[in-house]
């Protein structure tokens, strides 16, 4: 990248599925990508390959974002590799291990998905803020950004995984808070939610969602959203095409957000 100042982006959970879709757009678009995953380095790895194919320059950095001292080594790696961190999309995050209703799920269900959908971003961003601000006023990087990927279960209730939606709704006032936080160093913050998207994740659920999607007219746009959809919102986002937005929800749902008579 001779000629260009180079900008790197931490993606967490960026080995599979929205996360890798996101990676994939930025590499496309000339960023450094630090691909974070949890289990799965071999998935990480062939997204490594697939930005420095697009002539980035790319590291897999392993960690559990729930854990104070796995964040503080991405962050640690990331830097040492690849330089200031001028994007972060805080994307991993887990589903329940099995789908319970309410009245019957149980407070470990409830503390790790909380711990891993909002507290991890949430003092994942604290710790990569911080650094934003320093290199921002050194003139490592100017500005920074900072994007939340959460869900429209962050407001659709789904009485059989609670814990996930409340993670996810607290994941998008996280977003509003950083956003009133940073926006005086030149740091802007995005929720990006989005919808019913074609992953590992929501394999499981395929026959209800074809049928809804296919059958039901639940989008007005008719069709699976696919993390490529996703990548691409938020390479737009990194690429600044919004620089008087900040605290902003956009939405990549397939019109899902829309009530319609």
């Amino acid at each position: 990248m001779t000629g260009k100042t180079e900008r790197t982006a931490l993606v967490t959970g960026a080995s599979r599925g929205i996360g890798r879709g996101i990676a994939e757009a930025l590499a496309q678009n000339g960023w450094n990508v630090a691909v974070g995953y949890h289990t799965n380095e071999t998935a990480a790895n062939e997204v490594v390959d697939y930005v420095e194919k697009n002539g980035n320059r790319a590291v897999a950095v392993k960690g559990d974002v729930g854990s104070a001292e796995d964040r503080l080594q991405m962050v640690d790696v990331t830097t040492a590799v690849l330089g200031s961190i001028s994007l972060l999309v805080n994307n991993a995050g887990i589903a329940p291990t099995e789908r319970k209703d309410i009245l019957d799920e149980s407070e470990e269900s409830f503390d790790k998905i909380i711990t891993a959908n909002l507290k991890g971003p949430y003092f994942l961003t604290q710790l990569v803020a911080n650094q934003m601000i320093a290199a921002t006023k050194s003139g490592s990087i100017d500005g920074g950004q900072v994007i939340f990927i959460t869900s429209i279960s962050s407001y659709t209730a789904s009485v059989n995984r609670g814990d996930y939606c409340v993670s996810k709704a607290g994941l998008g006032m996280a977003a509003k808070l950083w956003a009133a936080r940073l926006a005086e160093f030149g740091i802007s913050v995005f929720e990006v939610q989005p919808g019913i998207i074609e992953t590992d994740m929501t394999g499981g659920a395929k026959e209800k969602y074809d049928r809804l999607i296919h059958t039901e007219g639940l989008l007005p746009i008719a069709r699976w959203g696919t993390p490529a959809d996703v990548g691409m919102t938020v390479a737009a986002i990194a690429e600044r095409r919004l620089p008087y937005s900040t605290g902003a929800v956009i939405p990549v749902d397939g019109g899902f957000h829309l009530k319609t008579l």
